[in-house]
């Protein structure tokens, strides 16, 4: 008896790149209407399966995310236009470290990846994110010192679903 070969159902970090990048010419090339709002980051679902799930997401001036972790799924992005911010938490470090990432660029990361996005020019951003497995759970963290401090865990399969209400008055 043969054994059946075992592959694994997710995607690998360059597989996620490829589609990302993919996905991202396709919109350059007018295949996915964009939108823009002000009030709160437009964003629809373009694929959806058991293995990933892929959102075009656009950002208006001064909006972005929390820091945040992708609860398990690994992923990638790429910036089809404009430029965002990304604040990413490195162990042990006293400050995130923030990278530009312009239209072109693409960031690959793994399931324990903590960063924060946010467009802080007055041009609309795009972005195109792929997760594999597809996001069910995301958490949310403050720096302390040289450590995280997980403030919420919220079960979404929506990167852009609302973030809890994080910050304590003092």
């Amino acid at each position: 008896m043969t054994a059946r070969p075992t592959t694994d159902p997710f995607l690998s970090l360059a597989e996620l790149a490829t589609l990302a990048s993919t996905v991202a010419e396709d919109v350059r090339a007018g295949h996915h209407e964009v939108h823009a709002d002000a009030e709160s980051r437009w964003h629809v679902r373009i694929r959806c399966d058991d293995q990933v799930d892929v959102w075009l997401i656009s950002w208006t001036s001064d909006q972005g995310t929390q820091l945040h972790d992708h609860g398990g799924s690994s992923g990638a992005f790429t910036v089809v236009s404009g430029e965002l911010s990304e604040a990413v938490w490195t162990p042990g470090a006293e400050v995130l470290q923030e990278n530009p990432r312009r239209e072109g660029d693409a960031v690959l990361f793994g399931e324990h990846y903590v960063h924060d996005v946010r467009n802080l020019r007055d041009e609309v951003a795009v972005s195109v994110h792929a997760y594999s497995p597809p996001l069910s759970l995301m958490n949310y963290y403050d720096v302390d010192g040289h450590q995280l401090t997980r403030l919420a865990s919220v079960w979404t399969d929506d990167p852009e679903a609302p973030a809890p209400s994080l910050r304590v008055a003092s």
